[in-house]
């Protein structure tokens, strides 16, 4: 565990607004700086032998790679949406009788801790990326699932009812059940509009949250959780 206080602060520079900033120092972290985005807020962790002069740059400089990765993905998940719209148009058009109809589904970065969740009053539905790597027919349940919501708003047995219409519903949840297994997770399907649902344990992280941190020279790929060489 790093040591020292983790402060959150407003974020610095032209970017101001977009995210909060925690900057967490450690001394047993020497030679790099490493950042993750979590919900709304850019971690940064540095050395605690930092000035404030390098704090400020080193959070800039993560920070402006965190938000070119993030501008890069909304574009993609822009150009996604409106396929996921029309493949939840087409999945209640063939198991609800076309009664559950959306106004928004789209792919979204920030669910660590869910598969998807749905808001009825606004007929918004939205999935987790993480899902884009798993057969579709899991997607294809998650998305029924919320679907379901739109009409149903509880986990009651009528809506049980209507989500038993896609046939690849069991295989889909033993199939979730199994990734959140593998991840050390509990899987359950609470009384509110979100789908398989994880319980993270507690101090580690788990896969359902921030990808795991890697290692990389000066002027790495950058992704969540990457870190920078100080030299």
């Amino acid at each position: 565990m790093n040591s020292g206080e983790a402060t959150p602060q407003p974020l610095a520079g032209a970017s101001s607004g977009r995210w909060r900033v925690e900057v967490r120092r450690s001394r047993r972290r020497r030679r790099t700086v490493q950042a993750y985005l979590r919900d709304d807020t850019v971690v940064v962790l540095l050395p605690a032998r930092m000035t404030k002069a390098e704090e400020r740059f080193w959070v800039a400089e993560m920070v402006g790679k965190l938000e070119r990765q993030e501008d890069k993905r909304d574009k993609r998940r822009s150009r996604g949406d409106d396929d996921l719209l029309a493949r939840a148009t087409r999945l209640s058009d063939r198991y609800l009788g076309g009664r559950a109809r959306p106004d928004e589904v789209r792919w979204v970065g920030n669910q660590n801790d869910r598969w998807g969740s749905c808001t009825p009053a606004h007929r918004s539905i939205r999935l987790s990326d993480r899902l884009r790597d798993m057969p579709a027919w899991v997607s294809d349940y998650v998305l029924v699932h919320e679907l379901a919501h739109l009409l149903e708003p509880g986990h009651g047995p009528e809506f049980w009812r209507l989500v038993a219409a896609y046939p690849k519903t069991e295989r889909a949840r033993g199939y979730l059940e199994g990734v959140c297994a593998a991840a050390g997770l509990t899987l359950t399907d609470g009384d509110d509009t979100d789908v398989a649902r994880g319980a993270r344990p507690e101090p580690h992280d788990v896969p359902m949250g921030p990808p795991a941190p890697h290692a990389h020279r000066r002027a790495p790929r950058v992704s969540a959780g990457d870190q920078d060489e100080l030299w």
